[in-house]
């Protein structure tokens, strides 16, 4: 948590308490603020789908504090390693077979599952703090305007949380590249902040829908 004053300190702390007790936390991240739980807590993740007023047929992605972990929510390629060694932390999100590890409410019942290690210490600190991964989608309800402030948070979904963590702005900007590694040759599925020819540099060969 290096860096962080000791006032966000102690939210990181509260956040983390939280997230454990199965309740639900907006925090900042490398674009915007995101809404978390523990990845694992079925309960939790409900609420997630509740407060954003999301269909649950929309799978939600799954945010990781490193690749350490990956494999025990998912099956990871060589060319998804190839991807992960060049990428994370930062803005690409791969879709990976899941394991039968993760709840069925994630994936929305199919058998991918998005994930990103992000390049922001606020949701590593709460990942790394959870010993879990959590969900990371937009902090937001389904429609609305991604928040860039935790007033932005507030003004949206205040009521409907456990705590919304002040890191401060967001910087905003491009979303994450997702990138489909599933097959033999990656399928860019989103573009994003990494272009195409970073990604066709890094695997050679891509698949267009």
């Amino acid at each position: 948590m290096t860096g962080f004053s000791s006032q966000v300190m102690s939210q990181i702390d509260r956040a983390i308490e939280i997230l454990k007790k199965g309740g639900i936390v907006a925090y900042p991240t490398d674009t915007v603020y995101g809404l978390g739980a523990d990845a694992f807590n079925i309960e939790a993740i409900k609420r997630i789908y509740a407060v954003k007023q999301r269909p649950v047929t929309i799978p939600l992605p799954v945010l990781l504090a490193d690749s350490n972990k990956l494999q025990d929510i998912a099956v990871v390629t060589d060319l998804a390693w190839r991807l992960i060694e060049r990428f994370w932390p930062g803005g690409l999100t791969l879709v990976l077979k899941r394991r039968d590890t993760l709840p069925d409410i994630i994936t929305a019942g199919g058998n991918t599952v998005a994930v990103r290690v992000p390049g922001h210490s606020m949701p590593i600190s709460l990942i790394r703090g959870l010993g879990r991964p959590i969900i990371g989608t937009s902090a937001n309800i389904s429609g609305k305007p991604n928040p860039l402030t935790a007033g932005e948070v507030e003004e949206q979904l205040d009521a409907k949380l456990d705590l919304i963590v002040d890191g401060g702005r967001c910087p905003g900007g491009i979303e994450s590249t997702v990138v489909d590694v599933t097959g033999e040759s990656p399928l860019i599925l989103r573009a994003g902040i990494i272009p195409e020819a970073e990604i066709n540099k890094a695997c050679r060969k891509i698949r267009r829908r």
